[in-house]
């Protein structure tokens, strides 16, 4: 039987992560616009995007749009893989195979 990943276990990095593979390959999504979809607070969801980034299933990129900075996170091709993995194996516990 697949593991279930742990790091992405967690009930608010699941949600993340769900948004997050749901975008094109090459799209990020805006921090703020993260936060208001899991309804989570900002430390919450800093706490939750550094344990993934530590993981290396995404990327958090920092920029200044007209000298404001903003925060944009992406799922990495390893993020990716490791969801679907994750994904698989609960589809398994559920069909109880």
């Amino acid at each position: 039987m697949p593991e279930l990943n742990d790091t992405i276990h967690q009930p608010v990095r699941l949600r993340i992560m769900a948004a997050l593979v749901a975008l094109d390959e090459d799209n990020e999504v805006e921090f703020t616009y993260l936060r208001d979809l899991l309804e989570v607070t900002d430390g919450n969801l800093g706490a939750h995007l550094r344990r993934l980034e530590e993981a290396r299933y995404i990327i958090v990129n920092k920029v200044f749009v007209e000298r404001k900075p903003r925060t944009y996170v992406s799922a990495t091709a390893e993020g990716r893989r490791a969801f679907q993995e994750h994904v698989a194996a609960l589809e398994v516990i559920l069909k109880g195979e």
